[in-house]
C-alpha cells in the first residue's frame, strides 16, 4: 500500500521577462510505502518544491494526478490536509507566543477543543524536550528547539504523512542526530509516513528507506540507498547523485550543490 502516489505530473511557470513558460514539472510519477522514510534529492530548480507544494495542496498541477492517503489532492484538498502534517523549512511558529500557546492554536485550527489541545500539547511539549521552555516566548527558544516545536506543530494533529522541508538545516550536530532519532521513532513506533527533502545525502543515505533523485522535473532514479549504491558500484550517495543529476555541472557547480 501507498501512502503517496504521483502520475504524470506537470506544472509550468512563466519565464521572468518572457512569453514563454519554465517547466518546473515534466511528467513527474512517485510512490511513497504507507509508514516509510522517503527522501527527495536534486539540484535547486529540479522539481522538489513543487512536487511537494501539489502533493499539499499549496499549487495544483497542468497535467497529471496524486492521490494521498486515498484522497485525491485535486478533488478533496480539505480531506488532504486533515490527514498530513507539514513542517516547512522557515519556522511557522509565532516568536511572541509561548511553545504551548503555539500548539493549543495549532490544535484549535484542527478543531480539537481547548481540553484535547492542551492535552496533547503537553504529550507533544513531555516527547520533545520542550516542558521546561513550554511557558517561554518561542523567540528565545534555540534553533534546535524551534525545530523540536515546529516537528510538534505538524503532529498536533496525528496525521497520517508529514512532510519535512530540509528539517535539520542549521542545526548543530547533537540537534540533528536529535531530530534524525524522531524522524526514525515516528515511522518505526507511529507508522508515520515522511517524506523529506533535503540537501544533505548523509542524511537520506541515514534516514530513507527509499529516495528519488529528481532532475529537470523528472524521478531519474528511484530506489534503496543500497541499491543505488550498489548499482553503480559507488561507495557513496554522493556518487550515486552526481551521477544521475550533476552531469550538466562544473565540478564547483557540483560541489556547491551537493555540499552546501
Amino acid at each position: 500500500m501507498h501512502s503517496i502516489e504521483a502520475r504524470g505530473l506537470v506544472k509550468t511557470y512563466p519565464a521572468p521577462g518572457s512569453k514563454s513558460r519554465v517547466r518546473a514539472l515534466d511528467g513527474l510519477d512517485l510512490q511513497v510505502p504507507r509508514g516509510a522514510i522517503f527522501a527527495l534529492v536534486g539540484p535547486n530548480g529540479a522539481g522538489k518544491t513543487t512536487t511537494v507544494k501539489i502533493l499539499t495542496t499549496l499549487a495544483v498541477p497542468d497535467e497529471g494526478t496524486a492521490v494521498i492517503e486515498g484522497i485525491d489532492v485535486l478533488a478533496s484538498p480539505p480531506g488532504v490536509r486533515s490527514v498530513i502534517g507539514v513542517v516547512a523549512q522557515r519556522s511557522g511558529a509565532d516568536p511572541t507566543a509561548t511553545g504551548r500557546e503555539n500548539l493549543v492554536l495549532q490544535g484549535h485550527l484542527y478543531g480539537q477543543d481547548t481540553a484535547s489541545a492542551r492535552k496533547r500539547a503537553d504529550e507533544l511539549l513531555e516527547h520533545f524536550r520542550l516542558t521546561d521552555a513550554a511557558g517561554r516566548f518561542v523567540r528565545t527558544y534555540s534553533g534546535g528547539m524551534q525545530r523540536r516545536l515546529d516537528v510538534a506543530l505538524g503532529l498536533m494533529h496525528r496525521p497520517a504523512v508529514l512532510f519535512l522541508d530540509e528539517p535539520t538545516t542549521g542545526l548543530d550536530p547533537e540537534s540533528r542526530t536529535a531530530m534524525w532519532q524522531e524522524i526514525t521513532r515516528l515511522a518505526a513506533d507511529d507508522q508515520v509516513t515522511v517524506l523529506l527533502t533535503t540537501h544533505y545525502l548523509d542524511e537520506a543515505d541515514r534516514l530513507a528507506e527509499r529516495l528519488a533523485i529528481v532532475d529537470h522535473g523528472r524521478v531519474v532514479a528511484e530506489g534503496e540507498p543500497g541499491q543505488l549504491k550498489a548499482e553503480l558500484g559507488a561507495p557513496s550517495l554522493d556518487e550515486v547523485y552526481l551521477h544521475y543529476a550533476g552531469r550538466r555541472y562544473s565540478d564547483a557547480q557540483r560541489l556547491t550543490e551537493v555540499f552546501k
